[in-house]
């Protein structure tokens, strides 16, 4: 059987622009302990396909990694947003493209260890161009791939991005099922 964690305390300790972090105390099966949790609104992630079905790609320095990172197009809620209106916004944002069709494909949470984060993951199609408007402090390159690259690309590790990893591999899949 498993054993449900009954919260006896919790206490937010840092109160962010992105995130929040609380600590729980937690009643265990042995008997007390803490659980660090990361509260964040959570974000969209943008699999954006081409008539050609080469996906929209972004290049961005991310600081934890201290490099270049190749990622699908993605961006967080903000409060009170809906996740699709989040995912248009941050595609016309990140790659200056608008969709005329959109599609959810699935909900996940990347840490579920110390985070409440949600992802919710969208497939955009008929695909118009036009102008990029960043985030203050975004330097972003745009990218396009054959979506056979990519998931060769994940499957060999040259894509390190978990959100990345998981939108390329459903999508191929959907691609291969013709559900594209």
């Amino acid at each position: 059987m498993i054993f449900v964690e009954k919260t006896i305390e919790s206490k937010r300790i840092y109160e962010g622009r992105i995130l929040n972090l609380r600590v729980d105390t937690v009643k265990t099966i042995d008997g007390e302990s803490t659980r660090e949790i990361i509260e964040h609104n959570g974000g969209a992630v943008i699999a954006a396909i081409t008539d050609d079905y080469e996906m929209l790609m972004v290049k961005q320095f991310r600081k934890p990694l201290e490099r270049v990172v190749l990622e699908a197009p993605a961006g967080k809620l903000d409060k009170g947003e809906k996740p699709e209106t989040t995912a248009l916004r941050e595609l016309k944002e990140e790659t200056g493209y608008t969709a005329e069709n959109i599609k959810f494909i699935t909900k996940i949470y990347p840490s579920v260890g110390y985070c409440q984060e949600a992802l919710y993951l969208y497939v955009c199609t008929n695909l118009k161009p036009g102008e990029p408007s960043f985030d203050e402090g975004e330097a972003i390159e745009l990218c396009k791939y054959p979506i056979d690259e990519l998931a060769e690309m994940v499957l060999a590790g040259k894509i390190e991005d978990a959100k990345t990893q998981v939108t390329v591999l459903i999508v191929k899949s959907m691609m291969d099922r013709n559900e594209l």
